[in-house]
């Protein structure tokens, strides 16, 4: 029994060290390969190895729970949108009274008129944007229209 719990003691002492563990490994498959798969299974087992864990999902469990963490987040956010949609104000909730109702009222007013100011103002790029096209068109038919125009290759006459 002395060489089973020389064995053992080895083993415990081999695990605290990674890099020994993977030598004792690799001298156990060359010398006989059972007990080289003795020692990929005492690795295993052990949890010794990084990148497994001891829970049997090899941690699935950690990257399910960042997925319904983000699910969450999202559903808090579309609940938002779909507040705001339907209960008008912004898109975090309804808008909070101050308390001073002249204020309120200024504020309501100043955000619709800056509303109207801001639809204006993103129709005013449209029809500018719409007019630059519309003189880069010309301006192409027009150079088009004056370039003389190359019939292909014309016969030789000899």
């Amino acid at each position: 029994m002395p060489i089973a719990a020389g064995v053992l003691m080895l083993l415990g002492f081999w695990a605290c060290w990674p890099l020994g563990l993977i030598l004792l490994m690799g001298l156990a498959f060359w010398s006989w390969w059972p007990l080289g798969l003795a020692v990929l299974a005492f690795m295993i087992g052990s949890g010794r190895m990084g990148c497994w864990n001891h829970r049997g999902d090899w941690g699935m469990d950690r990257w399910q729970s960042k997925v319904d963490r983000m699910q969450e987040k999202v559903d808090r956010l579309r609940g938002r949108m779909e507040r705001a949609r339907n209960g008008g104000g912004q898109w975090w909730g309804q808008t909070r009274s101050s308390g001073n109702r002249a204020f309120d009222e200024y504020r309501s007013e100043t955000l619709r008129r800056l509303e109207e100011e801001q639809r204006e103002f993103k129709e005013f790029l449209q029809r500018l944007r719409f007019a630059k096209d519309r003189a880069e068109f010309d301006q192409f038919m027009n150079e088009r229209r004056n370039q003389p125009r190359d019939e292909g290759p014309q016969p030789q006459t000899s």
